[in-house]
Formats: C-alpha cells, sequence, structure tokens
C-alpha cells in the first residue's frame, strides 16, 4: 500500500498554512521554499485543495494561502480523497482485468473483500483525525493520535 506523493505534500501544505500566521498566509513561493517543492507543483497541490474548499487565497503584496475552515474541522479522509482519492475503490476490479475484459474473479473474490476491509478500517481512522491533531509537533501528535485510537476502539 502506497501513499502517494500528492497526498503527503499536499497535507504538509495543509499543515504548512495552518501552522501559519492567519492574517498573513503563504504564497506559493513561501511553501515551495520550506517544502524544498517547485511553484508549479506548490501551485497545482495548491489548486487542489482551493477547489476542495481547504484553503482559500488572499490578494494583495501580503496575499497567500489561508485556511478557509478551522483546524478542528478540517477531516484528513476528507483532504486524502481530495487530493487523491481511496486506497481502494470500488472501481478496482475493472481496472486489473489481466488481458480480459473482465476480471476472472468479479462475481467471487476474496481478494477484493481484503482491500474492503482494509479501505473500510483506514476510513475509521481518518475520518477521526483532524488537521487538528496533527498541527503540533510529532511526540505531540502521536500522543493525541493514541489517545483518539484508543477513545474510539480503533486499536
Amino acid at each position: 500500500m502506497k501513499i502517494s506523493a500528492q497526498d503527503e505534500y499536499g497535507l504538509r501544505i495543509l499543515l504548512q498554512i495552518a501552522r501559519s500566521e492567519p492574517e498573513e498566509g503563504l504564497s506559493i513561493a513561501q511553501l515551495s521554499e520550506l517544502e524544498g517543492l517547485s511553484n508549479a507543483y506548490i501551485a497545482k497541490l495548491t489548486r487542489t485543495l482551493r477547489i476542495a474548499g481547504f484553503i482559500s487565497s488572499t490578494r494583495g503584496q501580503k496575499g497567500g494561502y489561508i485556511l478557509a475552515k478551522p483546524v478542528n474541522e478540517i477531516i484528513i479522509k476528507d483532504v486524502l480523497e481530495a487530493l487523491g482519492g481511496a486506497l481502494f475503490q470500488k472501481d478496482f476490479c475493472q481496472d486489473y482485468t489481466g488481458g480480459l475484459k473482465l476480471c476472472t474473479n468479479s462475481v467471487d473474490c476474496s481478494v477484493r473483500s481484503l482491500w474492503q476491509m482494509v479501505q473500510m478500517a483506514v476510513d475509521r481512522v481518518l475520518e477521526k483525525v483532524t488537521l487538528e491533531d496533527l498541527i503540533g509537533k510529532e511526540k505531540d501528535s502521536i500522543s493525541a493520535l493514541k489517545k483518539l485510537l484508543e477513545a474510539n476502539a480503533l486499536v
């Protein structure tokens, strides 16, 4: 299972914006410098995050990107879906049919049930995690996430 570069960098950009001064925001150039990514890639990711309603842009000399919602209302599952979609999607089986038009296991597939269960477990965790849970230092985030998982019987 892989998390895409778009998922990783998009989430990191969102965290950088969340950590910035809300009155000022961060420009594409500032985000590029902070994350070591090209301006073009930052522009692509901020466009996706803006269209999804997580950030908004401000114009002017001190213009940049700011959060469109409070950090406790930005659910990580929603962010990752906007950036790249789910790990397992219903059309997965149509995309991996081998040399045939229809997968030989399309009627009865134990592997599909595995991927569906993995997706459900991941979704259960990610729908409980907000940007607020990730905004602090790593050790603080680990602690907050462990508490969240234990409180929701997700471990």
